[in-house]
């Protein structure tokens, strides 16, 4: 059976959207890379689905490349998250979203310093490196990186939102 390796475990069926996701954690500095794009006013986690037949650890390292140009390497799987929500920009305005993400944290390079030429669905994105200790002052999502990042445990954390 062959797949097609650049399909996403995404799919909608009437007014709901389910997507599994590999999601980075990078930190340098006590600081967690966020990205944004050109058309939204928050930060979200650097990431993006699994393709059809690609491991989550496949899948990071690779998402992890094409956003920031350099080559992490994973340190381990940190959190499974489960997150309900409504849609609200974009094209999932008006669907009722499940998606599944697994975090992992991305070994350190000892530098903030990126090769980023990254796009998505919204336009140019963008890497900003922020401060863990002032995630609360941001829009940022995951929600529970203000809380979690500064106080990481060498254990899996399963985590369920429902917003």
């Amino acid at each position: 059976m062959e797949l097609d390796q650049d399909l996403d475990c995404c799919f909608t069926r009437n007014k709901n959207w389910f997507r599994y996701r590999a999601a980075a954690i990078i930190i340098e500095n006590d600081c967690v890379l966020m990205a944004s794009n050109e058309t939204v006013d928050y930060f979200y986690s650097v990431g993006g689905g699994v393709h059809l037949g690609e491991t989550a650890e496949e899948a990071i390292v690779r998402e992890v490349f094409e956003e920031t140009g350099i080559k992490y390497e994973i340190d381990r799987l940190a959190f499974i998250h489960e997150n309900f929500c409504a849609g609200n920009d974009g094209m999932l305005k008006g669907l009722v979203c499940h998606e599944i993400a697994l975090y992992f944290i991305m070994k350190p390079r000892g530098t903030q310093e990126l090769n980023s030429n990254s796009y998505c669905l919204e336009g140019k994105e963008f890497m900003n490196w922020l401060p863990i200790n002032d995630l609360r002052n941001h829009k940022a999502y995951p929600t529970f990186f203000a809380e979690k990042l500064t106080n990481l445990t060498d254990t899996i954390e399963h985590i369920v939102t429902i917003e």
